[in-house]
């Protein structure tokens, strides 16, 4: 197939449409102003163009057979935004997440791949939403049709958690109106990451709807430039950086911010075709289990957050060799448990990809290593963190306010001589190092990356706890159990009760005969 020769309504789009894409009216408010114009507001203007690279990445003839695959109506679409029907096509979309993953070094979790962890299951269990089936296999098509950006916001403002829920029933999404052409819901989500950069977002429940009520239950995707849809963001890193830095300064915080906003819903029309769920509190209720989508959406983060860890390792080795430090023992061993940390993703992902648990036609990576990496990350990354400061220390702060330091000729004889590097480099490549690795851990981006990390994926609690019902669900901790009661039958308080083993009778001085 030539990918060149392809309806443009049948391939992704490119980085210009998907630019383009945005202009469509959007209601996005930072600082108490609204944004007029996205792509152009320092904001978000760099976040969107690395958006952008995604979208090239799958037209560019050194990666697009990686990343993308042909559809059914002889377009083509990224991989992970269709169900695989075997083991070998669920490794070609793991591959297709992590050459993806690398347009961004790992940084952006919310990329436009992110939401094929659902999208795909839409084509294997339309059967899931009762009632809405059409509407399930239409946008399992649709998503893949320009393979749109399509976000999620699932979790409900965590407003007077001391009062009875019914008390906050204002901030919950809710059904306001319907009729034949479809349903108007007004409320509010959380925290609709980089939803301000996308074409629709997805708005579903996370666990149980906080109010029994059927008309608390809907389930639906909505375009983020439709009438009432609002979003309110919170502070800019890219804007910081740009005001008080420079790409230099801030190489990461300039360009790869995911913007986190509240989704505000005032009234908004959703017509009967973007409906999943509505009227159904018990189907609601299932939607995380139910849906397939955590499992996929464990896969697709760790591949990505083994990318990360690939750059997070490759620049603390360079910030370690630029300080002289990376021979001396201890240090060595920190690099070595940091590398351990990658290699663990990897090796879940693997595992998850490797995996063949058939599901409804297709198959699902392994919830088992799912739910491991959803708690083994949530420490990771913390203790990497934790590695990289107590490992190259003062470097991260030992550093110049700003690149025009460099650009004065009455400070760059200084800067030249007292701050220079091991091994031959200069001043200049050591700060560059160093500024990037702080941006990474030390910086407002590299904090709320942290955040994102350690919570995105779920209460600590839950995580780990999940972990403990699958075993039981699976029949694995009854089989875990029976092993030690085998091992417990082979003895007793007289000694050994099989065959095959010697009692110590005849040495033992506490029981000689």
């Amino acid at each position: 197939m030539n990918k060149h020769t392809v309806a443009a309504t049948d391939r992704p789009m490119t980085g210009k449409e998907y630019l383009d894409s945005l202009n469509d009216g959007r209601e996005v408010w930072i600082y108490g102003k609204r944004v007029e114009n996205i792509t152009e507001h320092p904001a978000f203007r760099n976040s969107a163009r690395m958006i952008a690279r995604v979208y090239d990445a799958m037209h560019d003839a050194a990666t697009r057979d990686i990343i993308t695959a042909p559809t059914e109506n002889g377009g083509f679409t990224h991989r992970y935004f269709l169900a695989p029907k075997t083991t070998e096509e669920q490794v070609k979309s793991r591959d297709a997440v992590a050459e993806t993953q690398r347009v961004t070094y790992g940084w952006m979790g919310r990329s436009p791949d992110y939401k094929g962890s659902f999208l795909a299951t839409l084509g294997a269990n339309s059967a899931f939403y009762r009632g809405y089936e059409a509407n399930a296999l239409r946008w399992y098509r649709k998503a893949q049709e320009r393979t749109w950006y399509i976000n999620h916001a699932i979790m409900n403002p965590p407003v007077d958690r001391n009062k009875p829920t019914a008390d906050t029933s204002d901030v919950y999404v809710h059904v306001v109106k319907e009729n034949d052409a479809g349903i108007w819901v007004s409320g509010a989500k959380v925290v609709a990451t980089n939803s301000a950069l996308t074409n629709y977002t997805f708005v579903a429940h996370a666990g149980q709807i906080p109010i029994k009520d059927p008309k608390y239950a809907p389930v639906f995707i909505v375009p983020t430039g439709a009438p009432g849809v609002k979003m309110i963001s919170r502070m800019s890193n890219e804007h910081r950086a740009a005001v008080l830095g420079s790409p230099f300064d801030y190489p990461l915080s300039s360009r790869m911010d995911e913007n986190d906003a509240i989704l505000v819903l005032d009234n908004v029309f959703v017509p009967w075709e973007d409906v999943f769920m509505h009227g159904d509190v018990d189907q609601a209720n299932d939607f995380a289990p139910g849906s397939g989508f955590n499992a996929r959406a464990a896969m697709h983060g760790c591949t990505r957050l083994a990318v990360k860890l690939d750059f997070i390792t490759g620049l603390m080795v360079k910030a370690l060799e630029i300080t002289g430090t990376h021979t001396f023992h201890g240090i060595m061993s920190r690099m070595g448990e940091v590398i351990a940390w990658r290699n663990t993703m990897w090796g879940l992902s693997d595992a998850m990809a490797k995996s063949n648990i058939p599901w409804n036609g297709m198959v699902q990576p392994d919830s088992r290593f799912g739910t491991a990496y959803r708690t083994i990350s949530q420490i990771a990354y913390p203790s990497i963190k934790n590695i990289i400061e107590a490992s190259v220390t003062s470097g991260l702060i030992y550093l110049n306010s700003h690149a025009d330091d460099f650009l004065n000729p009455e400070l760059r004889p200084y800067l030249d001589q007292y701050m220079r590097g091991s091994g031959g480099a200069d001043a200049e490549e050591r700060v560059k190092v160093m500024k990037l690795l702080w941006d990474c851990i030390g910086t407002e981006f590299g904090g709320r990356s942290e955040l994102y990390e350690i919570n995105y994926l779920g209460s600590n609690d839950l995580t780990r706890l999940q972990n403990y019902w699958e075993a039981g669900s699976l029949g694995e901790m009854a089989k875990m159990k029976n092993m030690v009661e085998r091992c417990m039958g082979e003895y007793d308080l007289n000694g050994w009760t099989v065959p095959d083993l010697v009692n110590n009778d005849d040495v033992s001085i506490l029981r000689a005969r």
